[in-house]
């Protein structure tokens, strides 16, 4: 189901759903997607054998409401397996409806006994393929085929079991542990009762329940996210996958609205400029370790102390800064495309802090603000110039390494004002500036918010790219928040921008208004 919530998808027209799915046969399994009770999409998937064993086809929809917004999706992936389902290559696309990024992948095995399996991983975005290739102790599966695999080693009661996970969509390898329990009986729309055992697993902190047959079908499954997933005919599958508005919103149940503590005298941030220190107390869930600490916050335990970004002081140079000039594989700040248009962003400015700053003007004044659910790759969003806060980070990213400009990707919380108030799981850079040959700092900003730098309610949960950000997935809907101790200081005189954002009366996952500068995030 996390690998289901990474997914991009696209809306399309009841022409396009049936050449895309006509690959289908009267084999093929049939699923519908619930978020909380409402319907929100489909999957379909068969098995076809092949000369030397077998290809794995699986298609999505999606259909969700973020920020009162219908935002649709699709994916496609292919998987070919040996015949003990073992995975041998694989491809996967994901369209926002901006462009297809595809990631293909082919594994070989070891040249020498013991040795690592070798995987050859593409990735295209607009036209463009980026090489890589991976060493991995253990060969992995991908979640299309680990219920087969299961199931031809043989579901046993009361069994345990470790793999290997690569996940596509965040092109990683997560270890996952499965416990099988007993068989159950399990009601389906399609074919009334289904005896599957039951198969609980354990995914970055994260716990989902699969209901799998003696042949390895998946005919339900149900994550403490509030998503289900359960097998149905195709007709009440695909009747009910784009319903004219789904009311459940989803990056509004996302949020984090935080309590106070009784010594806490003022009672609302009226505007997160105006916090100059937050203590805050964090609990439900366990944090991930490793980026807490620095930048402007300190952390504690469970409690963490944010401090005002502006006071910010360069200290000894970070000799570990010059990593983040590199390209990445959805961060293509080598390709020429970024590269001119930074230059062209920064034409005139001299100095590192001022090229900084007028790059995050320019990245919020160059994308157009939309929920998006996609693979951020800089190249992509470049080319459409849409997307949210991980679209308008990873772009920013790019084009800072481009120029020579050290930079990276932080995940966590900020503060946002409405009617709710409450903090929303968010994407924004920090980014490396010089102060002279010896001493430098790390500085949030936000050319979502076109924040420079980024106010004092920004808590970085991690750092780095969507296999990082994957760790913040168990806290969706179990994080609780505190605020143990808050120093605000009056709201400064507004200051002319390229663009500044709304009220900010929205979330941090942007409405389609241009001229607002919000966004979704928390992948």
């Amino acid at each position: 189901m996390v690998v289901l919530v990474h997914r991009s998808y696209l809306q399309a027209s009841p022409a396009n759903l049936a050449t895309d799915l006509a690959r289908y046969g009267a084999t093929a399994v049939w699923k519908g997607v619930y978020y909380r009770g409402e319907k929100i999409g489909f999957t379909v998937s068969q098995t076809v054998r092949t000369e030397d064993g077998f290809e794995l086809q699986e298609d999505g929809r999606l259909q969700m409401m973020l920020l009162g917004a219908d935002t649709a999706a699709t994916i496609r992936t292919t998987a070919w397996v040996d015949r003990s389902f073992a995975l041998r290559s694989f491809e996967f696309s994901l369209d926002p409806g901006t462009g297809a990024v595809q990631v293909r992948g082919t594994l070989s095995p070891p040249v020498a006994a013991h040795g690592p399996h070798r995987l050859a991983l593409a990735v295209t975005s607009s036209g463009a393929t980026r090489t890589e290739l991976r060493e991995l102790p253990e060969p992995p599966v991908l979640s299309q085929n680990l219920s087969r695999v299961l199931a031809s080693g043989g579901l046993v009661a009361g069994a345990r079991r470790t793999w290997t996970i690569f996940d596509p969509a965040t092109l990683r390898n997560v270890d996952v542990t499965l416990q099988i329990g007993r068989r159950e009986v399990v009601r389906v729309a399609d074919s009334g009762v289904v005896p599957a055992f039951r198969v609980d697993m354990e995914y970055q902190g994260l716990r989902t329940t699969s209901w799998i047959t003696d042949t390895g079908d998946v005919v339900k499954e149900e994550s403490p996210l509030g998503l289900v997933t359960v097998r149905e005919t195709p007709e009440r599958a695909r009747g009910l996958a784009v319903p004219a508005r789904v009311q459940s919103d989803l990056l509004r149940l996302a949020a984090v609205v935080p309590a106070l503590a009784p010594q806490v005298t003022r009672r609302r941030i009226d505007e997160p400029r105006d916090v100059k220190r937050l203590r805050v107390r964090l609990e439900g869930a366990r944090l991930p370790e490793g980026d807490l600490d620095g930048v402007g916050q300190v952390a504690d335990g469970p409690i963490i102390e944010l401090h005002d970004r502006q006071a910010l002081e360069a200290g000894p140079a970070d000799p570990g800064a010059s990593r983040y000039l590199s390209p990445e594989p959805l961060i293509e700040s080598d390709d020429p495309a970024i590269v001119a248009e930074a230059r062209q962003a920064i034409a005139g400015v001299a100095g590192t802090r001022a090229r900084a700053e007028r790059l995050t003007r320019y990245v919020n004044g160059l994308l157009d603000k939309k929920p998006t659910v996609s693979l951020p790759s800089a190249r992509d969003v470049l080319r459409t110039k849409v997307g949210d806060c991980n679209e308008h980070t990873a772009l920013y990213v790019a084009m800072a390494r481009s120029i020579g400009i050290p930079a990276r990707i932080a995940v966590g919380l900020t503060y946002v004002r409405g009617v709710q108030g409450a903090f929303y799981y968010h994407a924004w850079p920090e980014v490396y500036l010089e102060e002279g040959t010896d001493r430098g700092l790390w500085l949030p900003v936000d050319p979502t918010f076109n924040q420079f730098p980024a106010d004092t309610t920004h808590l970085r949960l991690a750092r780095g790219g969507l296999d990082k950000q994957a760790a913040i997935v168990p806290l969706i809907g179990r994080l609780q928040m505190t605020i143990v101790d808050i120093d605000l200081a009056p709201a400064p005189a507004p200051v002319a921008a390229r663009r500044q954002p709304a009220a900010l009366a929205a979330l941090p996952f942007e409405p389609p208004a241009r001229q607002a500068g919000n966004c979704r995030c928390g992948r």
